[in-house]
């Protein structure tokens, strides 16, 4: 019964977030609260970070990993197939009608909402993410407020790096930041 209920929620996430995988997190922290025994909005965070530094779509990846952490092996099979299987179903139907689909007024207006609203969703997952960052338990969290203040205008400064660079060295620096006195 799990892997259905694991379909079926990670359904609704692929086929309701539109703009791509970090369009998905509003969803997942909705999954959280709804389903906290298989995943909390603290994995989330830890979620973004291995799904950002893996290959991969970044919704995909998540879809795996909370299948993976609810129900084995097999709950992340089902759950990446429940992510991928609207985004399938959709993009079978628009090349069957390819030729007329972006012509369509509907579609061109429809389109026109959908774009502030996806930015909207990245927003408040980037927010959301930002709050479990600064603050632990409630409480403010001064080095990592202090080290995202300083890395924030450098990597807006190096936007060219590669972020597997970032990856890297932000992991080092929470290493050499936690392993000191």
């Amino acid at each position: 019964m799990v892997h259905l209920a694991l379909f079926w929620e990670f359904f609704k996430i692929g086929l309701f977030s539109i703009g791509g995988g970090l369009a998905t997190l509003p969803f997942l922290y909705k999954l959280a609260e709804t389903h906290p025994h298989w995943i909390t909005a603290a994995q989330i965070a830890d979620m973004v970070a291995i799904s950002e530094s893996t290959p991969g779509p970044i919704g995909i990846n998540m879809a795996t990993y909370a299948g993976y952490h609810a129900a084995g092996l097999f709950g992340g099979l089902v759950a990446t197939l429940g992510e991928i299987a609207p985004s399938v179903v959709i993009i079978i139907l628009i090349a069957r009608f390819l030729e007329n689909f972006d012509k369509n007024r509907w579609v061109s207006s429809a389109f026109w909402a959908l774009r502030p609203t996806v930015v909207g969703l990245i927003t408040f997952a980037l927010l959301k993410l930002l709050s479990l960052v600064v603050f632990t338990d409630g409480m403010l969290n001064l080095r990592a407020t202090i080290a995202f203040a300083l890395v924030l205008p450098v990597v807006l400064v190096f936007k060219r790096v590669h972020p597997l660079l970032w990856i890297a060295l932000g992991a080092a620096a929470g290493i050499a930041f936690n392993l000191g006195p």
